[in-house]
């Protein structure tokens, strides 16, 4: 790419104000695609992962951890506004029970764990510009939750690239749609520019967990800190087993006797199959993370124009409500892919009690439901994990793809899902109050009338 286009890029990015390391790790980034840089992973160049070590094994650390609770930050990635499911908002502000939210939850998963462990367990979230407001309106609320830190510091933005003159996206109707999030691995120059690095690094805070505000089954536990300061682990990723239900999923794997992480956007086409095989690649990324702030800010002395990690090129419209107008890339970065940046890093089997992230008006409605259940620690988690582990739920996106559709279509609240295998629904349809889902049911309405499903009806495979 020739310096003329870089420098409109590196202009647009000085007028919006964002800092002179997001910039540079942008720009970074865009020679590197643009010089036809290597965003896949190939299978041959890759190998499967084994012998790790699981959170069972971990008892005889609890005490090591609890001894660092006060050197620990919590922190939650809070970017998200939920776009894919109709919202305008920051997803973690949806209700996930009557009169809780995301928000709600967490802290009071917070508050709730400084009192047991007698800590004064620091709190950060990690907004972008779009959810920054809303939700410290909504975490003020909560009296002593920020202690002396901020709650907050913000994600960078980054500019999208016209997919035919490779120069920056001009929208005019809609300026906004020129940005994009630049992925959830900003986190670590976010925390760099704005200084919260070292600010946490002064107040003697050494560690941080890290995980999506979507996850209500993340919590600090002390076995893992306890785990990983004692073993001097720079950073470590929480895995899981991968079921038919995550086979989209990002994986982990070994490259060069290093852990990586495979995005689905960095598998080449051809070579899907191998990477759905959970057979092959058996372990996911939870995005809950360990991370060594020493580490990492002596990883930024090595790398001072940013930690070098892999890009990932997505292409889209420019407007997500119209698909035929013209075509952009977004350059992003995974925040678990930081696992090849850090000698010595590990990976940790977790259940899946520690994974219930909502993603789709699917995983919504789960969670609604009695297939979910709210632990006295304010986590929520699948009542039976390795049968929902296992559990397909997949409603119609024509009728059912937004939370103000899904709203519509359960009036009376969610069925129970507490014993379904298998949820698909394809059609227009409407459910009354107590419906029951019972192993494996799929209705289909081809009608453009909607049918209604009379309330206390139990579904089930015969249906």
């Amino acid at each position: 790419m020739d310096e003329k286009r870089v420098g409109l890029f590196a202009e647009k990015m000085k007028k919006a104000g964002m800092p002179a390391l997001a910039t540079e790790g942008f720009l970074r980034a865009l020679r590197f695609v643009a010089d036809t840089g290597e965003t896949e992973i190939p299978e041959c160049s890759i190998a499967p992962v084994g012998g790790l070590d699981s959170l069972d094994q971990l008892c005889g650390f609890e005490e090591f951890g609890q001894r660092a609770m006060f050197r620990t930050v919590v922190i939650k990635l809070n970017g998200g506004l939920g776009t894919s499911m109709g919202l305008s908002k920051a997803k973690s502000l949806l209700e996930v029970r009557p009169g809780l939210t995301f928000l709600d939850l967490i802290a009071r998963q917070v508050l709730a764990q400084r009192s047991r462990w007698g800590s004064e367990i620091p709190f950060l979230v990690m907004n972008s510009f779009r959810t920054r407001e809303d939700s410290l309106a909504a975490l003020s609320r909560y009296e002593g939750l920020a202690l002396d830190l901020p709650l907050d510091f913000l994600q960078n933005k980054v500019p999208r690239i016209d997919a035919e003159s490779w120069e920056p996206v001009e929208w005019p109707e809609d300026s906004e749609l020129e940005w994009c999030p630049p992925g959830h691995g900003d986190l670590y120059v976010a925390l760099k520019s704005s200084g919260m690095l070292e600010r946490l690094l002064r107040k003697g805070i050494r560690y941080a967990f890290i995980s999506n505000a979507d996850n209500l089954g993340a919590i600090l536990d002390p076995r893992i800190l306890g785990w990983m300061v004692q073993n001097r682990i720079p950073f470590a990723m929480e895995v899981a087993a991968r079921t038919d239900a995550d086979r989209k999923g990002g994986h982990l794997a070994e490259r060069d006797g290093q852990l990586i992480l495979r995005e689905v956007a960095q598998c080449p086409a051809d070579e899907r199959n191998e990477f759905e095989d959970v057979s092959k690649h058996p372990y996911f990324n939870t995005n809950n993370l360990w991370v060594d702030l020493q580490a990492l800010s002596d990883l930024f002395d090595r790398h001072p124009q940013g930690l070098p990690l892999s890009v990932i090129c997505n292409e889209k419209a420019i407007s997500p409500k119209n698909d035929s107008s013209p075509r952009c890339y977004q350059l992003e970065t995974a925040l678990g892919s930081a696992i090849e940046c850090f000698e010595g890093a590990r990976a940790l089997v977790v259940p899946r009690d520690r994974f219930s992230p909502v993603k789709t008006t699917n995983d919504l409605l789960a969670v609604w439901s009695d297939a979910f259940e709210l632990t006295d620690d304010h986590r929520l988690v699948a009542s039976h994990p390795e049968r929902y582990a296992n559990c397909v739920i997949d409603l119609d996106v024509r009728f059912f793809g937004c939370v103000e559709a899904l709203a519509a279509r359960f009036p009376e609240g969610p069925p129970s899902l507490a014993k379904c295998r298998r949820f698909v629904v394809s059609g227009d349809y409407s459910f009354g109050a107590n419906v029951v889902v019972k192993g494996e049911v799929q209705l289909l309405n081809d009608a453009k009338t909607p049918i209604h499903v009379d309330a206390g009806r139990v579904l089930e495979a015969a249906s």
